[in-house]
């Protein structure tokens, strides 16, 4: 077990943060290089103003005429995104790591808190899997991929909240959690998980198009 711990916490983790961050600048070249070579008019109209203007609305909860017609997905959608990125970020546990590492550490949440944040994160999981499985329009544009997303982004949060409250094989637990993590960062820039580096690209393009050049609002 201990070879097991030593092997998904080294070179696996250095596979998996090497994976991310190459795998999303490769993801943000692409990008630039297919928008210079297709439709290279997109940088004429690019705009700060209009797409700085459009991420900030499409960040505030209800502040979008799509957020007003869905309460419960906006409230859901939002404390979903808080959490999931907050939690591992402000884990107590987490940033002891940083701090044994790397000697840089910094301010955590409450073990409680965190915990109800995680709680948050699996039951969003959970309603956006029920929301796939029973609403036919979203069902229509679901794959097996999406289902695959969803079990990859809860799963470090479910290994987690076992490991802490110690339910079962502790040392199974927090290596199950450490290797489900590790899946989670490494499939970023090659599932739709992307969209965490590449929406606020494609929200700046729609503020400057709308803004810009139809003159009129994005939301």
């Amino acid at each position: 077990m201990h070879d097991v711990y030593s092997f998904v916490t080294g070179p696996l983790a250095w596979a998996a943060f090497l994976l991310f961050i190459g795998g999303s600048l490769f993801k943000l070249g692409w990008m630039l290089h297919l928008v210079a070579k297709k439709e290279r008019f997109i940088f004429t109209y690019m705009s700060w103003r209009y797409s700085f203007r459009s991420i900030l609305h499409w960040i505030m909860p209800f502040a979008t005429t799509n957020w007003k017609l869905h309460p419960v997905l906006t409230i859901v959608t939002f404390a979903f995104h808080l959490c999931l990125l907050a939690t591992p970020l402000f884990l107590l546990s987490h940033i002891i790591l940083w701090d044994e590492a790397w000697n840089i550490r910094w301010w955590a949440f409450p073990d409680a808190l965190a915990d109800v944040m995680t709680v948050v994160v699996i039951l969003s999981c959970l309603f956006f899997l029920i929301r796939r499985v029973q609403q036919p329009e979203v069902r229509f544009v679901t794959s097996t991929s999406d289902f695959i997303i969803l079990a990859i982004v809860a799963m470090p949060f479910i290994t987690g909240f076992i490991a802490y409250h110690q339910w079962f094989n502790y040392k199974v637990s927090f290596i199950l959690h450490i290797l489900s993590g590790e899946v989670m960062l490494a499939a970023i820039p090659f599932t739709r998980l992307s969209h965490m580096i590449l929406s606020p690209f494609t929200r700046a393009y729609m503020g400057s198009e709308f803004g810009g050049v139809r003159h009129a609002k994005d939301w």
